[in-house]
């Protein structure tokens, strides 16, 4: 019985995982505001523009947008995209800008990139950027 009991508590937490799996979000399901992502521009602007460009085409850093750049983080997750950012960004003072301006940043990538806005912020713990996918082509 006892052994019956602990094969039914895998089971449930096999299919537990399994619908976890299945919740995870992509970049296509509105992870951000455009409120967010004007909060995103301003940051953008001030510490990343000038190697980013202020269209995020890239001057001494890369492009940040266009399709190589989509193509570039295509199945990876925020969290990849966020954490990237985050310890090489900007290049002068790595790690220097608070967790949520850099989530606010992404967002700015994202909403450049044609990703729709939602009705929640993008938020900047990890755990919970690694529930998003980048998809670069529309479901």
């Amino acid at each position: 019985m006892r052994r019956l009991a602990e094969g039914i508590l895998i089971v449930c937490a096999c299919a537990a995982a399994v619908a976890a799996q299945g919740a995870a979000k992509t970049t296509w399901d509105g992870v951000y505001t455009d409120a967010q992502a004007r909060r995103g521009e301003a940051a953008y602007q001030k510490s990343c523009a000038t190697c980013h460009a202020p269209d995020l085409s890239g001057v001494d850093g890369p492009s940040l947008t266009g399709p190589e750049f989509v193509k570039g983080w295509t199945d990876l997750t925020l969290d990849d995209l966020f954490e990237r950012a985050r310890t090489t960004m900007p290049a002068e003072a790595p790690g220097s800008l608070a967790r949520d301006v850099y989530a606010d940043i992404v967002t700015l990538i994202l909403s450049k990139a044609g990703f729709p806005a939602g009705a929640a912020d993008l938020p900047s713990d990890n755990a919970a950027l690694k529930q998003i996918k980048f998809v670069a082509v529309k479901p």
